[in-house]
């Protein structure tokens, strides 16, 4: 029905188009009726033209349909109404089916005429309410963007303030404790004669010992230095070495020994998804073992994480894929990687999971560390 209104309109739309299809219609019509004529004769004369009446009623309009149903009056008046190529009536029969005809025509061409108006309408209609769809698609287009450009910049801060917070506790924090350490040892050799207090000065500076270690730990898992001074390859096994002495869980690393610097955000980026990762297992896979590896081609970089845990179940794999409110730690991965133009593909089985992150390094290169 839309294909009509729009041949409709389009007709309309130009005057000598209605004119002209009105009258092709009607020849049209005159030459069906005198291929009929061996077989109708003079029966049913007006067959052929109220189809060409309809047709002008919907797609041409209300005058040149009038004219066609006068010139179809015509046309069967003389070639096809006794006595031929005459325009004289010969008895009320024929008034009749004039008449009858007539009528008929003007209540088609009124009935095509208010349904083309109607349909007409219902076109507007459709137009303004694709209108307001795009608009409304551009209104939310420009909200996702705002969001996009939002959650990098929260991620730029978080790796900022984490950076700020590793600093203040390695420069404060680290020394008081290493002075604290000095002291406590001088105290312990001025003291050797008191056996227990020596022992309680002994523990206690095993404990600042413990307490400077765990700092260090914590200041640098916030934010690796080894990451900025080293590079990637450096940060990720002393990060390996001590996730596996404290999970108690194989982590095997596969890196290239030419991989090179990458910039800062793609480096943060991966140690991240990494560690995101090794966390996830501990947490949730139950698994003895893991598996990192690491490739990096011309144009992209590809992180593969996979362990031998029980996997996510499938309840949870659809719930991730239709309802799209995984982890907020996967979150994180997918948004961090996605403001650098990556992707994150999680593959889970009964037999383990696989994390696949891409990222590309074409835009990066100029900003690689040197």
């Amino acid at each position: 029905m839309s294909k009509s209104v729009v041949l409709s309109s389009q007709i309309l739309s130009r005057p000598w188009a209605r004119y002209a299809f009105a009258l092709l219609a009607t020849a049209m019509a005159v030459l069906a009726r005198f291929a009929l004529n061996p077989v109708l004769g003079d029966y049913l004369p007006y067959i052929t033209f109220f189809p060409v009446v309809a047709f002008s009623a919907w797609y041409c309009g209300v005058i040149p349909s009038i004219l066609v149903t006068i010139s179809s009056l015509m046309a069967a008046q003389y070639w096809f109404i006794p006595p031929t190529h005459s325009f004289r009536i010969l008895n009320t029969e024929q008034l009749a089916g004039i008449v009858a005809f007539s009528l008929v025509s003007l209540v088609i061409v009124a009935m095509g005429e208010a349904m083309r108006r109607n349909a007409e309408v219902l076109r507007e209609a459709q137009g303004e309410l694709e209108e307001r769809v795009q608009e409304r698609t551009a209104q939310l287009d420009t909200a996702n963007q705002s969001l996009r450009e939002l959650t990098a910049r929260l991620l730029q801060l978080q790796d900022d303030e984490r950076r700020r917070i590793a600093r203040e506790l390695h420069d404060s924090v680290g020394q008081l404790l290493a002075g604290l350490t000095m002291n406590l040892s001088a105290v312990g050799a001025d003291i050797e004669r008191l056996i227990k207090t020596a022992n309680m000065v002994t523990d206690s500076a095993a404990l600042v010992h413990e307490i400077n270690k765990e700092v260090r730990t914590i200041s640098h898992l916030l934010h690796p230095p080894l990451l900025d001074e080293a590079g990637l390859a450096s940060a990720l096994r002393w990060y390996i070495e001590g996730f596996a002495e404290r999970s108690k869980i194989k982590v095997d690393l596969e890196f290239p020994e030419d991989f090179g610097r990458l910039s800062r955000e793609l480096e943060t980026a991966i140690f991240r998804t990494v560690q995101e990762c090794l966390t996830n297992i501990h947490r949730h896979a139950e698994s003895p073992i893991a598996k990192i590896r690491i490739t990096r081609t011309s144009s992209d970089v590809r992180v593969q994480v996979a362990d031998g845990g029980k996997g996510i179940s499938p309840e949870k794999q659809e719930e991730m894929a239709t309802i799209g409110t995984p982890g907020v730690g996967i979150r994180g991965m997918r948004e961090r990687l996605r403001q650098l133009g990556g992707t994150l593909d999680i593959n889970s089985t009964g037999k383990g999971t696989v994390v696949v992150a891409r990222l590309p390094i074409l835009s990066n290169s100029a900003t690689a560390a040197a």
